[in-house]
């Protein structure tokens, strides 16, 4: 056994480094978080390259003391938590001291920091190496500054991203930074140009600042309370969706996450009101008790675990699907509408009143909304809804609500404790007599069944122990089945579908798989499926059609069933396509521009894409950080819709889909070809027949663009076991 080696901490430290700071944008997240819990009210973030070169963080906290320098680069030094207790109920964003020792193990690194009526100090690591503490003049607070990431780990170096790559992901983490902590002011640069700023004005600020000043009109503001869990944020309305999940931010206590549980509730909510490829819209800020979360589940505390996913669930689907459909419980959830053009009016929303022309108080969109809520409270408080008798369940309850409380026009604030009580006193549950009798006797049934599974009595020769000892093991080989059969003739032996059958050569001699053989034997079926499904057409005879839709042609024992609608619609789609690829580009100059208002993550995917777009024939160009203006589209495309067109286009920023206009309107080249293909009951000539058949070239595996097969085949045996010729 290898000797037991202690690692060094510059070594362990490396360690850490690669499960917290994998790329710069984990920097700039772990020094942020370590400046909103020093308590910053201001916070200044500069990049350089992507992260690489320079990241420097600036706050307003309560800084780092002389004594604690030294300690705050150490491993598991921190000010968060001092005892495990203090786990099982953490608030603040850090609290393991894992990141600080971690970064600078990996870069050059400088904290100088000041505390209230103290003095300014400075001390640099280099590589985790420390220098000597200096005194430097400063303001109250701290600033880290971080060079040359990854100049000792070049390995991890090889696998950043390009420097607007990685700048891209830490502008989306300083958007949700903003988001997340309205209250603070942050300014973001990067490579010397401002590219985010907030003034800590609250959240509705803060969403303007990050999405722009037409985001709200397009939202409902809600805030519940229910069962001790808090929500609270902005959601989308029922026509306000987006093309991927980049505007989706989830805000549990204070920290940003991705929770599966939560974010299939919203998505469960949407449901009835999204399209295929639309996603929510949402910024929320959940607010649960800290014993029934426990965020020290993942490195870089990115996902939580809930001690009751039920009721999380249940109470985010239903205050979300409250407010979209509308009942009457979003009156208590929904903090204001937003303005459509039955609530808009010539009266300025941004004021809290107007004077009318003999200085009369105008009544403000607010006031409106106010008024209308107290008139439905009271036109439902004095008329309690009255319970079908024939309900078996509560509507309340249904869909993954557990908190059992009655149907009223407010709901009571209950905690965590009285909700899981309510689900064991109030959950539905069917009684006897709801069940209705079936109309047949289960006992002959349940009889037969038994009998099915009652096995025979073992006839086979009994093997002891010791006797089983002797005998010659079976090999795992294939060749070895007829020797383990003839050893236990009792047993029943079946080879294994999903096993890979390896090379004998190569399993004799190495006893490992031979992957690149593998490969290789499985494109060649793939290759000889292919040539299977391709026939001699020659050598096929028109044997008739049925309803005037599907052509029979028959070859040796064998029928082709072809659907002529599917093949001709196929035909001409692939004759689309390739008029797409071959194309010539002309340009049709736009009166008014086109104007892409986009996230980080989009206008990324999209300045890495210009090429493409300009040889599909749009002129577009960067108007802002992250806008874009087309002012050119070609000539052949001028009646498309643009913005479906893009959101076609950013409905997969990931990049994994090539932008080729062949595959973006695969859609409309497919209707186009159902449109222009013969129909299912025309009466094709023998000539169009045969015209038909050729064109597909004896390609029986065809499928029509939307995937319903073309051709079906049908064997003389298959069709004689129908008549019961052959058994």
């Amino acid at each position: 056994m290898a000797k037991i080696n202690i690692l060094p901490a510059n070594v362990y430290n490396r360690i850490a480094a690669g499960e917290v700071v994998d790329r710069p944008y984990s920097v700039v997240k772990e020094l942020v978080e370590n400046a909103i819990d020093a308590g910053a009210t201001e916070i200044q973030i500069y990049i350089e390259d992507g992260g690489k070169h320079l990241i420097k963080v600036i706050d307003n906290g309560c800084g780092i003391a002389y004594e604690d320098m030294h300690s705050a680069f150490l491993p598991h030094a921190t000010s968060k938590i001092s005892n495990a207790n203090d786990l099982e109920k953490i608030m603040t964003l850090g609290f393991r001291g894992e990141a600080i020792a971690s970064i600078a193990s990996v870069s050059k690194m400088t904290i100088t920091s000041r505390i209230e009526n103290g003095k300014c100090y400075s001390l640099t690591s280099f590589g985790g190496e420390l220098g000597n503490i200096l005194e430097v003049t400063g303001d109250k607070g701290t600033e880290v500054r971080v060079e040359d990431l990854f100049f000792n780990t070049p390995v991890r170096f090889g696998f950043l991203k390009t420097d607007k790559g990685e700048e891209t992901d830490i502008t989306n983490f300083v958007s949700r930074f903003i988001l997340n902590r309205p209250e603070i002011a942050f300014t973001y640069y990067a490579n010397g140009k401002k590219i985010l700023q907030s003034f800590g004005g609250g959240r509705e600020e803060a969403i303007v600042n990050v999405y722009g000043p037409s985001i709200l009109s397009n939202c409902y503001q809600i805030h519940a309370d229910r069962h001790g869990i808090k929500i609270e944020g902005f959601i989308g309305n029922q026509n306000f969706s987006k093309p991927n999940k980049t505007y989706q931010s989830l805000f549990l206590n204070g920290r940003y996450i991705v929770n599966n549980t939560i974010s299939m509730a919203i998505t469960k909510a949407y449901s009835a009101y999204l399209m295929k490829r639309q996603y929510p819209f949402y910024v929320l800020y959940v607010t649960v008790p800290s014993e029934i979360v426990d965020v020290n589940v993942h490195p870089n505390k990115a996902d939580v675990r809930f001690a009751d996913n039920n009721i999380i669930f249940g109470n985010i689907y239903n205050v979300i699907s409250a407010v979209l459909d509308g009942n009457s419980k979003a009156l208590d959830y929904t903090v204001s509408l937003p303005k459509t053009d039955e609530t808009i009016t010539d009266l300025d929303s941004k004021s809290a009143f107007e004077t009318g022309a003999a200085g009369q108080k105008v009544e403000t969109q607010d006031e409106k909304l106010l008024r209308s809520i107290d008139k439905f409270n009271e036109k439902f408080a004095s008329k309690p809804q009255e319970k079908k008798e024939n309900n078996l369940y509560d509507e309340d309850v249904f869909s993954n609500n557990f908190s059992g409380e009655k149907n009223t026009s407010s709901t009571l604030a209950m905690s965590y404790e009285e909700a899981k009580k309510e689900i064991l006193e109030n959950a539905p549950r069917f009684k006897k007599s709801e069940i209705r009798e079936l109309p047949f006797d289960l006992s002959e049934d349940e009889e037969r069944v038994k009998a099915q599974r009652t096995f025979e009595p073992f006839k086979g020769e009994m093997v002891s122990m010791s006797e089983m000892k002797n005998k010659k093991k079976p090999k795992a080989q294939d060749s070895d089945v007829e020797e383990f059969l003839k050893s236990y003739p009792e047993l029943y032996f079946e080879k294994n579908v999903l096993s890979v059958n390896t090379s004998k050569k190569n399993s004799e001699t190495t006893g490992e798989i031979d992957y690149f053989a593998e490969n290789k034997k499985y494109l060649a079926e793939m290759e000889n499926t292919a040539k299977q499904n391709r026939i001699d057409v020659n050598n096929c005879r028109f044997a008739g059609k049925l309803f005037n839709t599907y052509l029979l042609f028959e070859l040796r024992d064998a029928v082709y069933i072809i659907d002529q609608h599917a093949a001709h619609e196929r035909l001409i789609f692939n004759k689309l396509k390739e008029q797409m690829k071959e194309r010539n580009v002309v340009r049709q100059p736009m009166l008014v521009p086109f104007e892409l208002n986009l996230n980080a993550f989009e206008s990324a995917f999209i300045r890495d894409n210009l090429l493409y777009l300009q040889e599909i024939g749009f002129d577009i160009e960067e108007f802002g950080n992250t806008s874009f203006r087309v002012t050119s589209v070609p000539i052949d495309l001028q009646y498309i819709d643009l913005s479906v067109f893009f959101n076609d286009i950013l409905s997969d920023v990931s990049g994994y889909r090539s932008i080729k206009l062949e595959d973006l309107l695969k859609d409309k080249l497919a209707t186009s070809a159902c449109k222009a293909a013969v129909k299912g009951g025309m009466d094709l000539s023998k000539d169009e027949i045969n015209k038909l058949f050729e064109l597909m070239d004896g390609d029986m595996g065809l499928k029509c663009p939307h995937g319903r097969p073309v051709v079906v085949k049908m064997t003389k045996t298959e069709l004689e076991k129908m008549f019961k010729r052959i058994v």
